[in-house]
């Protein structure tokens, strides 16, 4: 492999998903999108799902990944994705049908005020499916209206304590 190349493996539960050499690559991390460029120092990064975008040439492509992890080292990029999606692959009409279906079943969870271990595991199921169906519309090009949850497992940060003069916590 030539120096000014990336090895770029994108690996799912099914086995591996993508192999190629490209000149750049960008993924989704829970912090944010990050870019691998040749010579890049090594580092791994928890993804979200997603799409990475990647280049060959002068020819950018577009895949979907689910949550996972990703390791880049000098001249390699290793994504370990729960999901994959080229947009060959992807009929709208299908996934649009689906997420309608997860949405509705959403709301019902969402509604639930009782919270037990079970409807926090179904909660994140669902979210996390609503997730990836979004991002294979957006693949596509008929990117569903702002629905992804990215932070629903973590939740906004807390609001800072702020202690009185008298030395006890305020309340937010």
């Amino acid at each position: 492999m030539a120096a000014d190349k990336i090895d770029l493996e994108i690996v799912t539960p099914k086995g591996k998903a993508l192999s190629a050499s490209v000149d750049e690559v960008t993924a989704p991390s829970v912090e944010g999108e990050f870019g691998v460029l040749p010579g890049h120092l090594p580092v791994v990064a928890a993804l979200r799902t997603g799409i990475v975008t990647y280049r060959q040439g002068s020819e950018s492509k577009r895949v979907a990944v689910g949550a996972g992890f990703a390791e880049a080292g000098q001249n390699k990029l290793l994504i370990l994705a729960d999901d994959y999606a080229e947009r060959q692959n992807i009929d709208p009409v299908l996934v649009r049908k689906e997420l309608a279906e997860i949405q509705g079943k959403l709301e019902k969870v969402l509604a639930i005020v009782e919270t037990t271990p079970e409807s926090v595991s179904e909660k994140k199921h669902l979210i996390d499916r609503e997730n990836w169906l979004a991002a294979q519309l957006e693949l596509h090009g008929d990117a569903p209206a702002a629905t992804m949850r990215p932070f629903e497992e973590w939740g906004p940060p807390p609001p800072p304590i702020v202690e009185e003069e008298d030395g006890k916590p305020s309340a937010p």
